[in-house]
């Protein structure tokens, strides 16, 4: 007789084939049901590449453990049921052609459970990637740790945590995909540890589930509490995949994530930067006026038109997902590079959901999350500063957004790879700087870069904001002020009338000023890298034009000083009343 299922929210009862080919997602409600681990493999895994590893390794009883039933006479059944000898699956496999560790649960064995055989293999599956330089892929549907092992499950959290640890110091490549239910022990060890976290749409998670929660604790949650929608409006997971897209997702990581496998040379890029440092003689404010013009590129239109095959992350892994920062990876003239965007919404829609680009501190927690993948994986990071400021409200002072600041400016300072910061629009106070300690600063010709805004600074000194006009010539805040003072390495020019009459050729000479300064920073060792940045922000204010001229002045005072009194002197012999 042929296995049925029957789908736990609409009723409908489906073939196991018509379920293989759905990929277990109901047809009719298109509710995700549990995917066996070999339909897992099957779906991630390019055909007949899988090999497993540790297939021998089963569960005992150590513990002689009963509770209704026979430990022993449970882990038989669940054999019988699933097909496998024990709750997860691992093995060798190529996803694209690209090697890989797989590790996969299956629910349908005692609820995906860990016990010593579970931790023993998954902690294997690390070290055999560790080994072997090896990205690890893993698929986890799990109710938490094995009760029948009392303590000895428990520690399966820490062996596992501990080898995906040794895996990571490795700089190898971990991506964890979380399916319904991801709970207990292994929610809380090494599957939330991934370099990029996916979870599936609908999925449970989280460390206690929500039924429990009920019957141990009282409490009554919402029913989206625990999902994967929720969970990534937190802050906790990275994306939500859909399971036809998991492959494709899953490649892309895997492809780029790691050693860049041979970078192409670049084409010849135009040379579209201007470092001279001339005087400006156009006023402050106009300028203003077009860093803040309504139709001006947003961050979003600048990695449309330049990046490609882009995938956004999300989250602080911490407590939510700033939407006023954009992070991600994509490719720029085929090299891999980490993104890191403020976005300020183009809508009065958008501009309302994203406060405008104004980040909260959980925004640059992600900023430095992602940077941190840059630096795992040697991949340059390029920032994209559009942004009045921090947000300075009760919140994101409760919240820490001094400190946020502060480590961001530090992870920037210290970052082991390549780093390009771009303000295009306004960069406003230290929400723009956190952003802007980088390798090579440049602007776009017509944004604004400054300590405060003109307005702020109008109603502190005058208290008149209708005085902004008039600080914002004195506050020095246009690229070509800023080029002069050696705050910024160059000018990215724009179209005729700003950025917003021709969006494309914008984007171009953004795309060949990125590309021509990667192109020069690639071949600079780390150590020489790390130590150049340092000198370069150490010095600013010293060796740049400002420093320059103040000596140059108090110099020309005392020539000045120097030649009268040597008229003095003259005059005083002529007249005989000197030596």
């Amino acid at each position: 007789m042929a296995q049925t299922t029957q789908c736990p929210s609409c009723g409908t009862t489906h073939a196991e084939s018509t379920l293989t080919q759905a990929l277990y997602v109901c047809p009719v409600c298109n509710t995700y049901l549990h995917m066996p681990a070999r339909a897992r493999i099957a779906l991630l895994a390019d055909p007949r590449s899988f090999k497993e590893l540790d297939r021998g390794l089963v569960s005992v009883d150590p513990l002689h453990f009963t509770d209704r039933r026979p430990y022993l006479d449970r882990l038989a059944e669940a054999r019988e049921e699933s097909g496998l000898r024990e709750a997860v699956v691992i093995g060798k496999a190529r996803i694209d052609r690209h090697r890989v560790v797989l590790i996969s649960f299956d629910f349908a064995f005692l609820g995906g459970t860990m016990g010593s055989a579970v931790g023993e293999k998954v902690a294997d599956a690390f070290e055999h990637a560790t080994r072997r330089r090896l990205p690890v892929v893993s698929v986890v549907a799990s109710g938490g740790a094995r009760m029948q092992e009392g303590i000895l499950s428990l520690m399966q959290m820490a062996k596992t945590t501990a080898a995906q640890a040794a895996h990571d110091r490795a700089g190898l490549a971990y991506i964890s995909i979380l399916a319904d239910p991801t709970f207990g022990g292994v929610a809380a060890s090494f599957a939330s540890l991934g370099d990029v976290v996916i979870a599936e749409p609908g999925a449970q998670i989280g460390f206690v589930g929500p039924r429990v929660l009920g019957l141990t604790a009282g409490e009554q949650l919402p029913a989206d509490s625990h999902r994967a929608e929720s969970r990534l409006r937190s802050g906790l997971v990275d994306l939500v995949v859909p399971r036809r897209q998991l492959r494709d997702v899953v490649a892309y990581l895997v492809s780029h994530l790691g050693p860049t496998p041979g970078v192409r040379r670049p084409a010849a890029a135009r040379k579209v930067i201007r470092r001279g440092r001339r005087v400006s003689t156009i006023p402050s404010w106009p300028e203003v006026q077009l860093a803040r013009h309504p139709g001006r590129p947003t961050s979003a239109d600048y990695i449309e038109r330049v990046f490609a095959r882009v995938v956004e992350l999300h989250g602080d892994r911490t407590f939510g997902d700033d939407p006023a920062i954009i992070t991600g990876l994509g490719e720029l003239d085929g090299q891999t590079v980490v993104l890191v965007a403020q976005e300020r919404g183009r809508t009065e829609e958008e501009q309302r959901f994203r406060r405008r680009g104004m980040p909260m501190p959980e925004g640059f927690r992600k900023a430095q999350r992602v940077m941190q993948l840059g630096a795992k994986f040697r991949l340059p990071v390029v920032a994209l500063v559009d942004t009045p400021g921090a947000s300075s409200g009760a919140e994101s002072e409760q919240r820490g957004i001094a400190q946020a600041l502060a480590r961001t400016l530090q992870a920037m300072a210290t970052l082991p790879t390549a780093s390009i910061s771009v303000v295009i629009g306004e960069g406003g106070s230290g929400g723009a700087i956190s952003l802007g300690v980088a390798d090579r600063v440049f602007m776009l010709e017509h944004a604004i870069y400054s300590v405060i805004s003109p307005e702020g600074a109008a109603a502190i000194l005058w208290r008149d904001t209708s005085k902004a006009a008039d600080v914002a010539n004195a506050l020095q805040i246009t690229a070509s002020d800023l080029l002069r003072l050696g705050v910024i390495d160059g000018i990215i020019p724009e179209p005729a009338g700003g950025a917003h009459t021709d969006p494309d050729l914008a984007a171009r000479n953004l795309r060949d000023a990125l590309i021509a300064a990667l192109t020069g920073l690639r071949r600079i060792p780390v150590s020489k890298l790390l130590r150049r940045r340092y000198d370069k922000f150490r010095h600013i204010g010293q060796v740049g034009i400002y420093w320059r001229q103040v000596a140059r002045t108090e110099m020309q005072e005392i020539l000045e000083a120097l030649g009268q009194r040597i008229l003095r002197r003259e005059q005083e012999v002529r007249r005989g009343e000197g030596p």
